[in-house]
């Protein structure tokens, strides 16, 4: 069976480069072929030789995908079903703004989190994404060529799938792959430590933390994995580390009516991210079947973030886009 290779990093092209015992500058060929010229397949490599590309091509394929099915908001958004391994699916979102493409991205087939609010958690999980899978949504989405932005925030746990994602940030970075800078992506996390400390080493991207409660007990019935990864020990680790001034760090706080949007919340966020340079980001909160929770009023969210912005904690409220197709935050699922 030929291996894939569209989404292995440089270092990787390398080692198969020098393994054939082909120039050492083949490797760097390799990768504009796939990352900047999108090739298709070994034999469109057109600058290498007849030799080494039926060599290449009988151990090495390249697989990418088209979206097998899209479906568009009112508001302009629109949602891609891309297939994967084990012949799953996968959703994509792509959110046009005025100044920017936004493409939201998945990582897991379903997740193992559990989240309460997320369809995602409630799908389950069914099997983490390769770099190229993770790699062809970018690719492969119709609008490709006019992406500005791209968050780690579809379906799964990013740094659940740590290897997978950090070949995909490389290569999104590289000079040798697409060449993007690391300030126009984030990565989304519930906070798995050990990852998020090596996530923070060997990248520049963006880091959003999803919060949600800056209580333990609270945010344990939100998000079982606080019990194994707890906010205060999150936090921690980010007040530890030396962070680039242009990384930005941010807190996902879904918002719930009664349950986390009162004053009492406001001044444990306070105390919570005290010294932290970072920016929170209110998120209403999209009702799922069988959820009983309910978002907290649009004149509560407004309070809420103004309160916060006068504790100064830099806080806005992020637009809900795509919730008639099902593409809001917490909303993907692909369950069959």
């Amino acid at each position: 069976m030929q291996e894939e290779l569209f989404g292995k990093t440089i270092h990787e092209l390398e080692e198969i480069v020098a393994s054939g015992h082909l120039p050492s500058y083949t490797a760097l060929q390799i990768s504009q072929w796939l990352y900047q010229k999108k090739v298709q397949s070994i034999a469109g490599m057109t600058n290498l030789s007849k030799a080494v590309r039926e060599s290449l091509s009988g151990k090495y394929a390249i697989h990418t995908a088209v979206p097998v099915q899209e479906q568009i908001s009112k508001d302009g958004t629109k949602k891609y079903l891309f297939p994967v391994h084990r012949n799953r699916h996968v959703e994509t979102v792509f959110i046009p703004e005025k100044n920017r493409n936004t493409l939201c991205v998945s990582t897991q087939i379903g997740c193992k989190m559990g989240c309460v609010f997320c369809m995602t958690g409630k799908q389950g999980f069914q099997g983490n994404l390769s770099s190229g899978e993770i790699l062809n949504q970018f690719v492969s989405v119709p609008e490709s060529g006019s992406i500005t932005n791209i968050v780690f925030m579809g379906m799964g746990e990013p740094l659940d799938n740590p290897e997978n994602v950090l070949k995909a940030l490389e290569i999104l970075s590289a000079p040798s792959g697409f060449g993007m800078s690391p300030s126009r992506i984030t990565v989304s996390t519930i906070g798995l430590l050990p990852v998020m400390n090596e996530f923070i080493r060997k990248t520049r991207c963006h880091l959003a933390v999803s919060l949600n409660s800056p209580f333990p007990e609270e945010r344990r019935t939100l998000m079982p994995v606080e019990k194994m990864t707890p906010v205060h020990d999150i936090v921690a680790l980010l007040k530890e580390q030396s962070l680039e001034r242009q990384r930005r760090i941010s807190f996902e706080y879904v918002m719930f009516r009664g349950m986390n949007d009162t004053i009492r919340h406001i001044r444990g966020l306070t105390r919570l991210l005290n010294g932290l340079k970072c920016r929170i980001n209110l998120i209403r909160y999209h009702p799922l079947p069988g959820v009983s929770l309910q978002t907290s009023d649009e004149s509560t969210i407004r309070w809420f973030g103004d309160r916060l912005n006068e504790k100064g904690l830099l806080t806005t409220i992020r637009t809900s886009r795509g919730q008639d197709i099902m593409a809001a935050c917490g909303m993907l699922s692909t369950h069959s």
